[in-house]
């Protein structure tokens, strides 16, 4: 659990996630990196370039200073790290389990915000978008990769994200391992009783 709580410490280093536009006029991809309280790219101009792409087909500007997630994500990821540690102290099993359920649950919700930012922009085009397709959606995937018009977007976790993921993992190892050791503890106080039997009804 003090791994565990390490290694979400790193999401204010490592970005979460990351989108990648690939396209005939951007073969190597434009990258936009999404962090627990910032949103960019691999390079300065990664954001303003994929806006300027959003223009043209009525797509919303990505504006960083907009999305309250950013400012509040930060102090659920401090909560997180602070429970942690304290479960490491408590060291129980079932206060193991029940951290690693509330992560998996804010996990799923921040998921789930995800879909309905990218839903949004994705769907509310402006009517006076220079480039109109009729029927055409503009929505990355998730998780995965989607074809957008000429355009392929990769959407997966970035370092960050795969570090998150690596820490819900071990609070549930945490619980489990916890309960095995429990196990052979009782079994060991058992054999032990047992082997003290014989001894006891010698000395008698």
């Amino acid at each position: 659990m003090i791994v565990a709580a390490g290694l979400l410490a790193l999401l204010f280093i490592y970005p979460l996630w990351k989108i990648t536009l690939v396209a005939p006029q951007y073969p190597k991809g434009v990258a936009m990196q999404i962090w627990i309280n910032k949103i960019g790219g691999e390079e300065p101009a990664v954001l303003q370039n994929i806006n300027i792409l959003n223009h043209y087909v009525g797509m919303k500007y990505i504006e960083p200073d907009s999305i309250p997630e950013l400012v509040y994500f930060p102090f659920i990821v401090i909560g997180l790290i602070i429970t942690a540690l304290i479960a490491a102290f408590i060291n129980n099993k079932y206060v193991y389990l029940a951290w690693g359920i509330t992560f998996l649950i804010l996990a799923s919700l921040g998921i789930y915000d995800f879909y309905l930012w990218m839903y949004d922009y994705g769907h509310n085009l402006s009517p006076t978008a220079p480039i109109k397709v009729p029927g055409a959606v503009y929505q990355p995937p998730v998780f995965g990769t989607k074809k957008i018009l000429s355009f392929t977007a990769h959407s997966y976790p970035d370092v960050g994200g795969i570090l998150a993921g690596i820490a819900l993992m071990l609070s549930f190892a945490a619980y489990w391992f916890q309960g095995k050791m429990k196990k052979n503890e009782v079994a060991i106080s058992v054999d032990g009783r047992r082997d003290n039997a014989p001894r006891m009804q010698s000395r008698a």
